[in-house]
């Protein structure tokens, strides 16, 4: 009797011990992750007046998988984005288009003989999304208009004669006098005689004169022609993003501002949700032992007490 109880007991604890191995095993086992697509970049990015709506263009070989298209929200000049649309376009093998460009360049003149020279007669242009090709001026399209005015004051001086006087007195002479719109006034007086006793006075008067000129101009013109380029088996992917204006950040209150989540915020020791998987799994082993160790023992005391 008590031999088979000491082999029911063996057997009891070979059971436990494969039962709990084998959940071991099982919570230990991570799923593979699956694999990452290769992040694609932009070719060009456009971006409408009022901030409403970005346009990200992705021009993709056959061996490019559209998946690493980056799709996330994101925050750009006090704008929050989100993706509403990504569009397929087969492009053609060889793409072309008409494409018009105005330049503007600073003159010190606005005579068109001095401006001309300052605008070749073709130019080369890449678009924004790649385009490339030689564009030929407009004449009918060049204009000039001024920059901006400066302004400048200089001394305005005149000379005024008094004959006759009876005597050298300056209550005779004005104090200030009008001269081509400007105001002078009197700095000095030389006095000269005249043959018959009278004197004659010789006044200088002074002032200032403000008057504008123009600092320079601005010559603006247009240049047209055809842009082309040769897509070797590109497709276009465009992904459209919506803006909405973002609300001015609120003033935040004393105390806890830690973002929970905040994937840089520290860690806290005592949050058992907290514990990275890798040591949730580890301790499960140490569990099992423990169990079967306790298993053990009782059931050797068990045995014990028997005999």
């Amino acid at each position: 009797m008590k031999r088979k109880t000491i082999t029911h007991a063996a057997r009891l604890l070979c059971v436990l011990a494969l039962a709990m191995t084998m959940t071991t095993a099982a919570f230990a086992a991570d799923p593979p992750e699956p694999a990452q697509p290769s992040p694609c970049y932009p070719t060009a990015v456009t971006r409408s007046e009022d901030g409403g709506e970005i346009r990200k263009m992705y021009d993709l070989g056959p061996e490019d998988d559209p998946a690493g298209i980056p799709r996330s929200d994101f925050e750009q000049e006090g704008y929050h984005y989100t993706l509403t649309d990504l569009l397929k376009q087969e492009l053609p093998a060889n793409e072309s288009r008409q494409h018009t460009e105005t330049v503007s360049v600073p003159s010190q003149s606005k005579d068109m003989g001095a401006v001309l020279a300052l605008l070749p007669q073709t130019k080369e242009f890449v678009t924004e999304d790649g385009l490339a090709g030689t564009l030929a001026l407009k004449l009918d399209t060049v204009k000039v208009e001024v920059a901006g005015y400066g302004s400048a004051t200089k001394s305005v001086t005149a000379t005024r004669t008094y004959p006759g006087l009876a005597d050298q007195d300056t209550q005779y002479i004005p104090k200030s006098i009008t001269d081509n719109g400007h105001s002078l006034t009197l700095q000095t007086v030389n006095w000269q005689t005249e043959g018959d006793g009278h004197f004659t006075a010789v006044a200088s008067y002074s002032g200032s004169a403000t008057s504008s000129y123009v600092k320079g101009y601005t010559v603006t013109a247009d240049y047209a022609g055809t842009v082309s380029r040769i897509n070797l088996n590109k497709i276009r992917y465009v992904a459209i993003f919506e803006g909405t204006a973002l609300e001015p950040t609120p003033t935040e209150e004393p105390g806890d501002t830690t973002d929970p989540t905040d994937p840089t915020a520290p860690v806290d020791p005592t949050d058992p949700t907290d514990a990275p998987t890798g040591e949730k799994n580890s301790v499960l082993p140490v569990v099992a032992v423990v169990v079967v160790v306790l298993l053990g023992g009782g059931v050797f005391y068990f045995i014990k007490r028997r005999r």
